[in-house]
């Protein structure tokens, strides 16, 4: 529509193509807001800016806009034939950029309803689910409803201690795709005290606003699980008299954090800088969730229970006869301190969350039960390449037994898979006369093949398939 002046107005910010400036010919994504002159010329601020500066110093000629930055005067043109935009698609807004609706208590399951989810992904672990299903939803509840009268919630931040490959990060990350609250996993081996070499412990907010679109409110009620925390203990019950920048003096630099503070985020993460601008996060309503394997935690608690009887009558307790996870359910505080936790540090992780060794019959309902269990995730794939994969009970219960044997958990299960698998994945997208394969134990061993059919009809096994042709070039030489 034509305005006063007979110039064509197009106002349409949704145009397919971005505007440039007319001066330094850089796109309105980059140089921020433009000013419209007539004849639909643009020109960025720092220009404008610029060109007053330059006003203000006395008469300008034309030929003076060459010092300016970022002005190329090849680019000038007539003035009637100025193009109002560049062939520079913009970034076209996401629509799901609206307003985050307030969590309500509405979109925090109930504690049963937290564990039912969690019972279709995770498999055992019933007095860890329990644990968080509370934890979590009491947490959730006192940031929702903000009503602490007289009475103040304190937070409920957890401490996850289990055996390698037990699950403390799968179920921290599905307790978060549940609630759909951001999440930010980081390791606390690669932190260090303030000053020194390493990620400062605010790196850990970084992380959790990055994932948060650098929405601070989203972020202020997102969860944080830092990993191997057990990694960041004392050397030594006695006190040292050197700097233990990265084990006491990162327990410490976590307190503030941990029970509530205003913290300073650098944007970008990284080092802070005096003149960079900081990001505000308040930690307050920040669930923090550690976990560790605590190596040698078992031995601690053993010598505290262990009864010291003498005697024909004495009970003699066998090492082997708990379960490292039993153990683990009767830890005290005082356990933590000797294994080289700060006292403060465990006050600031009230709940403490023991998850089992995983054991043979456990392995085998990981590897076919969970919604996106192992098992089902190689079916998916070679469905894609129109081949039925089928796995029999005697090669999921050898998958099972290996990784029991090697005590690595469920983390080990796809490890031994992928080594019995890595032939057949290779092969079979290229055998178009496979229709179906079944594994059987003697694949996972490593003494056979696995059962090829083609419309139900046996078809040969790989490396017959693949002599053939090596034996059509010897006879027709």
């Amino acid at each position: 529509m034509p305005d006063n002046n007979g110039n064509n107005q197009n106002n349409n910010d949704d145009d397919e193509y971005e505007k440039y400036c007319y001066l330094c010919r850089r796109p309105e994504s980059e140089a921020g807001p433009f000013i419209r002159m007539p004849g639909n010329m643009y020109i960025c601020n720092d220009c404008m800016q610029k060109s007053f500066d330059s006003f203000n110093n006395g008469a300008m000629q034309f030929l003076d806009l060459s010092k300016m930055p970022n002005i190329n005067m090849s680019q000038f043109m007539p003035f009637d034939d100025i193009p109002t935009s560049q062939k520079v698609k913009k970034k076209k807004k996401q629509k799901e950029e609206k307003e985050q609706k307030p969590l309500t208590m509405a979109d925090v399951p109930a504690p049963h309803k937290i564990k039912a989810m969690l019972d279709e992904y995770v498999v055992g672990q019933e007095y860890a689910k329990r644990a968080m299903s509370v934890a979590v939803y009491n947490h959730y509840k006192r940031v929702i409803t903000d009503t602490m009268d007289d009475i103040e919630i304190e937070k409920s931040n957890m401490l996850m201690l289990g055996p390698t490959g037990c699950g403390k990060t799968y179920l921290v990350q599905t307790i978060a795709k549940i609630l759909q609250v951001p999440l930010a996993i980081t390791d606390a081996t690669t932190l260090t005290e303030a000053g020194y070499i390493g990620d400062d412990v605010e790196s850990i907010l970084s992380k959790l606003l990055a994932v948060a679109d650098n929405d601070v409110e989203k972020a202020e009620r997102g969860i944080v699980f830092i990993d191997e925390i057990d990694k960041i203990t004392r050397k030594g019950e006695n006190v040292s008299i050197t700097r233990d920048v990265s084990g006491e003096g990162v327990q410490q630099a976590l307190l503030k954090i941990l029970e509530g503070t205003e913290a300073s985020v650098p944007p970008q993460g990284g080092r802070k800088h005096p003149q960079q601008e900081f990001f505000h996060i308040n930690t307050t309503n920040i669930l923090f969730i550690c976990g560790g394997a605590f190596d040698g935690l078992d031995k601690i608690i053993s010598s505290r229970i262990d009864k010291k009887s003498i005697g024909f009558n004495a009970d003699i307790a066998d090492p082997t006869e708990q379960n490292i996870g039993e153990l683990f359910k009767q830890a005290l505080p005082q356990d933590f301190v000797k294994f080289g936790l700060i006292p403060e540090f465990i006050g600031r992780v009230p709940v403490t969350v023991a998850l089992d060794l995983l054991d043979e019959e456990a392995l085998k309902e990981i590897l076919t039960r969970p919604k996106n269990a192992i098992t089902k995730q190689y079916q998916k794939l070679l469905s894609l390449d129109g081949v039925k994969l089928d796995f029999e009970d005697g090669a999921i219960t050898e998958v099972a037994r290996l990784s029991n044997e090697r005590k690595t958990g469920a983390r080990g299960l796809r490890a031994i898979l992928e080594s019995s698998m890595m032939k057949y994945m290779y092969e079979l997208p290229s055998r178009e006369d496979v229709t179906e394969c079944i594994i059987t134990k003697d694949v996972i061993t490593g003494e056979g093949e696995p059962k090829l059919l083609a419309a139900g009809k046996e078809v040969p096994a790989l490396e017959e398939k693949q002599e053939e042709p090596e034996k059509k070039e010897s006879e027709s030489a």
